[in-house]
């Protein structure tokens, strides 16, 4: 092999890390498929939440269900973040080997790998961005969000497909031994798929840090990430949760807020002295506050859980929801829409029917106290397993449909 491949300019980035490696790239990428597939399972099943069919609508229980699973797919996808990074840099000198395509079918995989590449970036820095309540862009998060994780989990089955055998070489070779991955020209790449029969030649002794050192410093630095941020889904955690974006002790009646009453714009009608519950259906009525502060005589343990990630286990007194739709003429079969006062926002009113309703309060008070009006005051929705954003808060109107 000539040192300088045809064709190829003389001024070109060169690699020689031993560190590099099929064997390290593909239990690299068997994690980071794994992750997704939790984030991309989890994904659709919150996205149901918001769109669920009707004659099939969502669990009561357990009262935990999505707790756990928006927990999960906020961790998961945290960690993809320097996971994929690292998976990233085990392949890099790829972008630089030369020539760029040998056929119209291998620029063809590139492109896809471009594609894969590029979504799940934006995927995954535009999820951690959601969790932080921050979205520096002009378009509408949940749905962009949900049609690339579309993209991304097809690319990712089209990469699978693609590269099985330099996958399967290396899941099948030691990761101390086995080919390099430094700059040579595509037809004499030891690992390629044409030559994963060949025995490889023996690696360089690296110099520092090894192959499987990598791979621990990875899991010990994505163990520390999971350890310091789930505290704000795994309760006895938040100690340590120096990364926990939301924690339950920074919050009125020690429950995090997400949007406030100042943010929504319903301050001066949340406390206006003639604010009304009016309750429309076949037999409809209003109750004054007197009227309320005189029905809340029901309690439950309901978790509140946010899409971005955080919950927290907490007491809430109110009344029956189902108590006031069948007042109202309806019934457990029926499908209700609960509207806020606030003026604008994707989520200032949300439907609720099958068990949810059978067991949701509107509440009145939160872990012993009146409920603060950054939680929802006068009056709003809670419902075990349901999303914290679906739990209305500031009720103005009650509709049975």
């Amino acid at each position: 092999m000539s040192d300088v491949p045809a064709g190829r300019p003389r001024v070109w980035p060169h690699f020689s890390s031993p560190l590099r490696s099929t064997a390290l790239t593909a239990r690299l990428g068997r994690v980071v498929g794994i992750c997704f597939s939790i984030c991309f399972v989890t994904g659709m099943l919150s996205h149901y939440q918001y769109h669920p069919w009707s004659w099939l609508p969502e669990p009561s229980a357990p009262l935990w269900g999505y707790r756990i699973t928006q927990g999960l797919h906020v961790a998961t996808g945290t960690i993809l973040i320097p996971l994929l990074l690292v998976k990233l840099w085990s392949v890099y000198p790829n972008l630089f080997r030369w020539p760029p395509a040998k056929s119209a079918k291998h620029a063809i995989e590139r492109l896809s790998v471009a594609v894969l590449v590029a979504s799940a970036l934006v995927e995954l820095t535009t999820g951690f961005f959601n969790a932080l309540n921050w979205y520096p862009w002009p378009w509408s998060f949940v749905p962009v969000h949900r049609f690339l994780a579309y993209v991304v989990v097809g690319s990712i089955l089209l990469h699978i497909a693609v590269k099985l055998p330099d996958i399967k070489y290396g899941l099948k070779a030691k990761v101390a031994d086995g080919d390099v991955l430094t700059e040579v020209p595509w037809e004499d790449n030891p690992h390629s798929s044409s030559n994963n029969d060949e025995k490889p030649p023996p690696p360089p002794t690296p110099e520092g840090i090894s192959r499987r050192g990598v791979l621990t410093a990875t899991g010990i630095g994505v163990g520390v990430i999971v350890l310091t941020s789930v505290g704000q889904t795994v309760t006895p955690l938040e100690p340590i949760g120096l990364l926990a974006i939301r924690q339950s002790k920074k919050g009125p009646a020690h429950v995090p807020v997400n949007r406030t009453a100042d943010q929504a714009g319903v301050r001066k009608l949340a406390v206006a002295p003639d604010w009304q519950l009016r309750v429309r259906g076949p037999q409809p009525f209003a109750l004054t506050l007197a009227d309320i502060e005189q029905l809340t005589a029901h309690e439950a343990s309901f978790p509140i859980t946010c899409v971005e990630g955080w919950s927290v286990g907490a007491e809430w007194r109110g009344m029956k929801l189902i108590d006031i739709v069948r007042r109202a003429g309806g019934d457990v079969d029926s499908h209700i829409r609960l509207v806020s006062l606030e003026p604008h926002g994707s989520f200032n009113q949300s439907v609720i029917f099958g068990p949810q309703l059978s067991e949701a309060l509107l509440a009145t008070h939160l872990n012993g106290t009146r409920i603060d009006i950054d939680h929802g005051y006068p009056l709003r929705l809670i419902a075990p397993n349901r999303a914290g954003v679906l739990n209305t808060k500031w009720l103005k109107t009650v509709e049975v449909l």
